[in-house]
């Protein structure tokens, strides 16, 4: 495949953990926090010595393959400042998506501005936290969790990156039974030219309980190049159940990283969708670990690759016990310049007989020049399952087109109605009514940036 062209305008992405060691180097080794408990401090200290000593990835890795490592020149990046009051103000307008969050944390260049915990305020069975006071208070409940699976699809190094990083982020924990209404929304708003941030979620669902969340990655203005690594742990306990949405829209000079993994329980179920519609280019890894008999997991992804955008996906189905479910359903449409890479593997472990696992990605191709590239992959070392993988790539139908033009529809809006219904069949999946709502709203606005 051939590599997408040079871009003067955009960093280098690998050598984000370069560039950030120097100012990590300065300002947040030399005065470690003495508030934050031991075992904190020490993966802090290992997370920088694994940020030097890594090597960067390379091309021949296969996890990075038909990966653009060098794009440009790589500019120092920024920590992230103190927002101003005009600033703190705007977000705190621009931040109710969804009409009744049960709870809304918001987030400006890695600093909370609004912490209100809403319905889930003194309620039983309920801990809403900001991470760095989840640490402090409930330190042994986010040890058990927090950067338990490491980055095992080739992150490792930006995993580094963020363990060494200042704390920013939310700690939820539902405990045995308790089920809450409506989305708890977390947004991470940025600013100021190179500013580097790292959000973590931390999410936990204890037997029969239930929650859903959805994080918004948001830039302040359409100018600022924004970095952004960020982890969520989440963590389905036996009978529990999480959804799980993360909505990327960044403006178009941003970088995004996004390490998920998800570990689910007996009888646990775990759905997590990740939506792409910003950024000048992003790399989501998701893994998904059914480590107990009767674990449910599904994995969605919605991605509108426009201009020359790219989207770098890497999952791993990993099932470890008798009788789990996976199912993976991965849609991109690109238009203009853009690329998508997908890399899947379904692997199922000795032992983990009567396995269902299935694993589909599919590639809408609006233009001539857009790429898609697709890698899935099984690996099946027990009896009795049924697994499938697959993935297609094409390009929007003539014939649906001469449909919808004999009914007086524009080309333009015929396309665009084609593409909409594409990824709809994902969306479609979320189940929470007023999040997939948002959604379709936010993948209808950015059509009015595609160029025909």
């Amino acid at each position: 495949m051939p590599d997408t062209p040079s871009d003067d305008t955009v960093p280098d992405p690998m050598s984000l953990a370069n560039a950030r060691t120097e100012w990590l180097a300065a300002a947040a080794l030399p005065t470690p926090d003495p508030q934050l408990p031991e075992w904190f401090r020490e993966l802090q200290t290992r997370s920088w010595r694994d940020l030097v000593t890594l090597p960067d990835p390379k091309r021949t890795d296969e996890n990075w393959r038909f990966a653009t490592l060098k794009l440009s020149r790589m500019d120092a990046l920024e920590p992230a400042v103190a927002p101003a009051e005009s600033q703190i103000a705007e977000v705190l307008e621009r931040s109710e998506f969804t009409p009744h969050a049960a709870a809304r944390f918001v987030f400006l260049n890695g600093r909370p501005v609004l912490t209100d915990p809403g319905e889930l305020t003194g309620r039983a069975g309920v801990i809403c936290l900001p991470l760095r006071e989840a640490i402090l208070t409930q330190g042994e409940l986010v040890r058990a969790h927090f950067m338990r699976e490491g980055a095992p699809l080739g992150g490792a190094k930006f995993a580094a990156l963020h363990g060494a990083a200042d704390l920013d982020g939310i700690f939820l924990h539902v405990a045995e039974g308790t089920k809450v209404e409506g989305a708890v929304e977390i947004y991470h708003w940025a600013t100021g030219e190179n500013t580097a941030v790292f959000p973590h979620t931390l999410i936990v669902a204890e037997d029969q309980a239930d929650i859903r969340v959805i994080e918004y990655f948001c830039s302040l203005n359409p100018h600022d190049a924004t970095v952004a690594v960020a982890l969520t742990d989440l963590a389905a306990e036996r009978g529990g159940q999480i959804e799980y949405t993360a909505l990327q829209n960044w403006n178009g000079h941003s970088r995004h990283v996004q390490i998920n993994a998800t570990r689910v329980g007996r009888d646990a179920k775990a759905r997590g969708c990740f939506v792409n519609l910003g950024s000048r280019w992003t790399r989501t890894e998701s893994l998904s670990r059914m480590t107990g008999t009767g674990a449910d997991s599904r994995m969605l992804s919605v991605n509108l690759a426009t201009g020359e955008q790219e989207f770098d996906q890497r999952t791993l189905q990993s099932h470890e016990a008798e009788r789990t479910t996976s199912d993976l359903l991965y849609k991109n449409a690109l238009y203009d310049k853009s690329r998508t890479i997908f890399s899947g593997l379904i692997r199922v472990d000795k032992g983990a007989h009567f396995t269902d696992a299935f694993q589909t990605c599919r590639n809408l191709l609006g233009s001539d020049e857009a790429e898609a590239n697709s890698m899935p992959g099984l690996e099946i070392n027990a009896d009795e399952v049924k697994c499938s993988h697959g993935s297609t790539s094409g390009q929007i139908s003539d014939d649906e087109i001469f449909y919808l033009r004999a009914r007086g529809i524009p080309a333009s809006d015929a396309r665009k109605m084609i593409t909409l219904g594409f990824l709809n069949q994902v969306i479609d999946h979320i189940e929470a009514e007023e999040v997939r709502d948002h959604v379709h709203r936010l993948v209808e606005e950015k059509f009015l940036n595609v160029v025909e």
